[in-house]
């Protein structure tokens, strides 16, 4: 009994001692214990605040037809994450996530499979949590478990990724959301300044993703949104979507199939630093794909707590090397070992070879602007999200 009154003592009055067990405890369950009493309350703030890392859950394998194999991993693993998601970004594959069908009757059920998918991953994450998701024809994803794993290039399948952004000092992390006006030509700039976008010297990367591409008029209003942000001195990079799922930072009732439009996320701060390199159709073997990861390492933005996006035409992959599979991700896992690399193929690609170096220079590889809109290309991009003390991976 005085062994046990002696640990009630310190485990209720030295936060030192408690900021050490509940350190190890995952965020659900670090969560929960904060409900004990203030000083364990405020020991789990702490905990929290100092959780900067970005993690991720990552859904490579087909299961149960019920749900889709991205919602049953992120149930199972957001018990184990150590962060506190502010920013989510998922992506899907089209196909099993919007449950196509080949009957061209049921469009309907289709759509309405999709956004009950969408609301399953909703309802998993935190009420005041931003949520962008975004399905695609094809995922490029890491497997959980260690930001050195081999990456893969899901080109068929149900496959899927979130990436889970913390509260992290010092960067600012937005969704946006632009919506083609189908009663006037001209976009509105000062959409710009609300989202963001304008008027923001901290502001270092864009990533930008255009949806339902086929629609009339849809390319015209990209080249609205891109073309004033491309004369800044900050990151564009992403590509053509088969559409959004979530965007939870608003009360938007229309659908996105009712109209083309652009999503993204926009990232702030003075310690971010980022890169972008273009593969263009001339990039078709092994030695061509590694040189193009050479310039992104030339680049020499910092390894630690950076994201790496690769953003492909679905004219590529197996289909545009022949010989080999997961070639462009095996090109960048050999230069960038420890670089978590997500993203997706879709239906057209945005950037170029652009850098943002440590003192937040711009150096274009063109005299002229660069041409961001492409085609049959794949576009590699890495985030730096600045120095964490963090040790979540």
């Amino acid at each position: 009994m005085e062994a046990a009154a002696k640990g009630a003592f310190v485990l209720g009055n030295l936060a030192e001692v408690v900021e050490r067990v509940l350190g190890f405890l995952p965020t659900k369950a670090l969560l929960r214990a904060a409900c004990v009493c203030r000083l364990w309350r405020e020991c789990a703030r702490r905990i929290l605040r100092a959780r900067q890392r970005v993690a991720w859950v990552s859904a490579l394998e087909p299961g149960p037809a019920e749900s889709h194999a991205l919602v049953r991993a992120l149930a199972r693993e957001l018990e184990k994450v150590h962060v506190l998601p502010q920013t989510v970004l998922y992506i899907a594959d089209a196909e099993t996530f919007s449950g196509h069908e080949d009957c061209h009757e049921q469009k309907k059920a289709r759509k309405r499979n999709s956004k009950e998918t969408a609301i399953a991953l909703e309802k998993l994450l935190p009420k005041r949590c931003q949520v962008l998701g975004l399905v695609t024809p094809g995922i490029v994803v890491t497997p959980m478990g260690s930001s050195s794993n081999q990456p893969q290039e899901i080109e068929e399948g149900e496959a899927g990724f979130a990436l889970l952004f913390p509260k992290i000092d010092g960067v600012k992390i937005h969704t946006f959301h632009f919506s083609k006006d189908l009663k006037n030509r001209v976009f509105d700039e000062s959409k710009f300044a609300e989202a963001g976008l304008k008027n923001n010297p901290d502001l270092r990367v864009v990533l930008l993703f255009g949806y339902n591409s086929w629609k009339s008029g849809a390319t015209r209003f990209l080249h609205q949104i891109v073309n004033p942000l491309n004369e800044k001195s900050i990151i564009l990079a992403g590509g053509q979507v088969e559409s959004f799922t979530s965007l939870t930072s608003e009360n938007n009732n229309a659908q996105p199939g009712d109209a083309c439009g652009v999503v993204g996320l926009a990232f702030s701060g003075p310690q971010i630093q980022s890169a972008t390199v273009l593969l263009d159709q001339d990039v078709a073997d092994e030695r061509t794909a590694e040189a193009a990861m050479q310039r992104l390492k030339a680049a020499n933005i910092p390894e630690r707590n950076t994201i790496g996006f690769m953003f492909a035409c679905v004219g590529r992959g197996y289909r545009h090397y022949k010989t080999k599979r997961n070639m462009e991700a095996d090109a960048f896992r050999k230069f960038f070992p420890n670089v978590p690399l997500f993203g997706f193929f879709g239906h057209g690609e945005i950037g170029c070879d652009r850098i943002v170096t440590g003192n937040f220079v711009l150096r274009e590889c063109n005299d002229i602007k660069d041409d961001l809109l492409h085609g049959y290309t794949t576009v590699m991009t890495l985030i730096h999200l600045g120095s964490t003390k963090a040790n979540q991976v």
